[in-house]
């Protein structure tokens, strides 16, 4: 084996080696904050419902995030041969959240018509 063929091979698997961290801390940054993320719903839902007005937010708003977690969690599940990982959980997660918010603003808005 020549210095130059051991030099690529070493720089090979230094790349590799640097990639497969750079994932696994990829992975676990994606983790964290999408969790942290499904916990920062309840403030929202704690608002609406000590203050029983949902006025101030905009069903619109919510329905599209909803519709758009919602959708991305099936395009992942599509992409990934009908496997449901933690990014196709925590999407579902995150439509349920924005589900349960759309849910307590109709409910305070048609409470507030009646």
């Amino acid at each position: 084996m020549t210095d130059s063929t051991f030099d690529h091979t070493a720089r090979r698997t230094l790349r590799r080696t640097l990639r497969s961290h750079y994932l696994g801390l990829l992975a676990l940054a994606f983790t964290l904050f999408n969790s942290a993320r499904l916990v920062s719903y309840l403030p929202t839902l704690w608002a609406i419902h000590a203050h029983g007005d949902s006025s101030q937010h905009s069903l619109w708003t919510w329905f599209c995030w909803f519709g758009a977690n919602l959708t991305m969690a099936a395009w992942l599940l599509e992409h990934n041969g009908h496997r449901c990982d933690r990014v196709v959980a925590l999407n579902l997660g995150n439509a349920l959240m924005c589900a349960a918010t759309m849910v307590l603003i109709v409910h305070y808005r048609i409470g507030a018509a009646a």
